[in-house]
Order: C-alpha cells, then structure tokens, then sequence
C-alpha cells in the first residue's frame, strides 16, 4: 500500500469505527505518520467529528466499550504529538466513562453508494441461545457479492435462510430492483431483533420499493404450505452450516425448495459460508450429494466493501439438482 491521504486515513477510521473493527487493525500507523506534520489537533479533531461526534454515532453509536477503547487510543496518539490537550477529547471520554453499557449496540457498514446500513446487535457475542444476533463473515461477503450480481435479483422473490440481524438481505433490498423479499429465522430474540433493524433500515428508509416479509421458519417442519405460499425463485443464505446437528434438516429443506417449482423453473440456491471446521462443511457436501443434489463452487472474485477478515475461508457455492 502507498502513502494514504489525509481524508483517506479519515474515511478508514470512520468506515472502521462504524463496523466496530478490531481496533489494532484501524490505520494508525497512517494516523502518527499525519500527526508529525502539520496541525495534528486539527487532524484528529476531524478524525472525532467523523466518528464519536458523527450524527450515526448519537443515534446508533458502537457499543460503549469499544467507544472507550478507541477515544482512549486517539488520546494517546495526540498527546504524543501535541503540546496543547484537545478539550473536546476528554468531554467526550468523559461522557462516555458516566454512561452505562447497553445490552446492544450498533455496526455500521457504508454501501457504495455512500448510504449506511445500521444494525442492532447484541453486546454479548452468543446471547440468549442463539448466534444469530449479531453478523458473521459469510454474510458480509454474500452482501458484497449480491452488489456485484444485482441482475440475479431482478424481478425475483428471494427468500433468505436464517436471516440473522438481516444484513444480507437489507443490503439486497437497498441494492436490487427485486420484487418480494422473504427474511427468515427460527429464534424468537432473533427474529425481534430483524423486524427492528428491517424498519429502521428499509421501512423508515424509503429507500425499497420491495415487498418484504419476516417468516418463522423451522427448517425441520416447514409444512408444503408454507414452500407453496412463499413460492421464491432464489434462495441464499450464510454461515448456516456451522452446527454437525442442522445439516440433515437444512439439506432436506433445500431439496424440497429445490422441487418446488415456481412458473416451471426450479429456484436458484446459493449458499456462503465461513469454513470454520472443515469436518463440518465437508459433511454438509456430502450431505448434499447424498440427497441428489449437486453444487458448483463459485470461485468469482467478489470487491471487498465492508471491513472484516478476509482471512477466513469463505466459500460460495450454488445447488442445484
């Protein structure tokens, strides 16, 4: 990487903070390299209005702590440079030192097109029974990849196996001129905390001209009824094969979404996912293959929007009878 720019370094922290990025991951070797030189006050005041001061941040800030952590980090950083404390630093870490922590705080990821996607999550990484309260990988890059692909959405019903927070589909609603959105998940917590983040970020938004939709769905009895009405020609989902337990049920799900045809077309099936236990996904394939079903790795580049760990493996693949 070259030399960034001021406003560069700037739109890293902001775009970072908002995403509640690892906080040694931020750029700030870039930042002590501007603060040599001129007006560094000025520059990590710019740094604040972008972040803790930043009209998102008193709506839907980060969590308390890690709002702490990185208004104690930039405190730091200035005062190795700067003769003069910077006032508004410490009435913001002030604040933030009376107030009480939450039980959800909020990720921000900026889409392309500059317009912010704030979701509620829980503090607590597994809460409440489940993992689908706050956002994984896989989901991130399905987000980036449906940006890439916005034709595959065109005119479809798309329905959206354990939704989670909703970022995925949020992101396609925002994204894609399709017609029916069906967000689903199991969990009860879960699905409060969707509902909440799809008003905030597509009903109040007036950004969606979709049809969207919640649905409880347990993928282990979903009546023909159910597959019948919610009649989707596209199908996705991320970071749903993560527990040995699920796979037989999420398989058979997709079978039968498979052979359930709409206008005489089977649906399109993609599925990515974090390959956190290769044991895991490897029984997922062959959970597949022993259905009937046959699947195609999706090996396209997709542009990296969002900031998370690409370390990771992440795998799309497509299924198809």
């Amino acid at each position: 990487m070259g030399h960034k720019t001021r406003k560069e370094v700037i739109h890293s922290f902001q775009v970072n903070f908002f995403a509640m990025g690892i906080l040694n991951t931020l750029p700030w070797d870039s930042l002590d390299k501007e603060l040599t030189t001129s007006k560094p006050s000025e520059f990590i005041m710019d740094i604040l209005q972008k972040t803790c001061l930043h009209a998102i941040c008193l709506k839907n800030p980060p969590s308390l702590k890690y709002r702490r952590r990185f208004l104690t980090e930039l405190i730091k950083r200035h005062e190795m440079v700067a003769a003069e404390p910077l006032d508004e630093l410490y009435e913001a870490l002030g604040e933030l030192m009376c107030a009480q922590e939450e039980d959800v705080c909020y990720k921000t990821y900026f889409l392309p097109t500059g317009d912010a996607v704030s979701l509620a999550e829980n503090v607590a990484l597994i809460a409440q029974g489940t993992t689908g309260l706050v956002t994984w990988e896989a989901a991130l890059y399905l987000a980036e990849w449906a940006l890439e692909n916005t034709h595959i959405f065109k005119n479809k019903t798309v329905l959206e196996l354990g939704s989670g927070i909703g970022l995925t589909g949020i992101v396609v609603c925002r994204s894609s001129s399709l017609t029916k959105y069906i967000f689903s998940d199991c969990h009860q917590t879960v699905l409060q905390r969707l509902k909440d983040n799809i008003t905030n970020c597509l009903t109040n938004s007036g950004s969606n001209s979709a049809s969207v939709s919640v649905e409880e769905l347990h993928w282990e009895n979903v009546s023909d009824e159910q597959l019948q009405r919610i009649q989707a020609n596209t199908i996705i989902a991320a970071d749903v094969v993560y527990d040995p337990e699920t796979i037989a049920c999420l398989v058979k799900l997709l079978s039968r979404l498979l052979n359930c045809k709409v206008q005489e077309n089977q649906p399109d099936v993609y599925i990515a996912s974090t390959v956190r236990n290769p044991q895991t996904y490897d029984c997922f394939k062959e959970e597949l293959e022993r259905a009937g079903l046959r699947y195609v790795i999706m090996k396209d580049s997709v542009a990296q929007v969002f900031p998370y760990n690409r370390a990771s493996t992440i795998e799309m693949v497509k299924i198809y009878v």
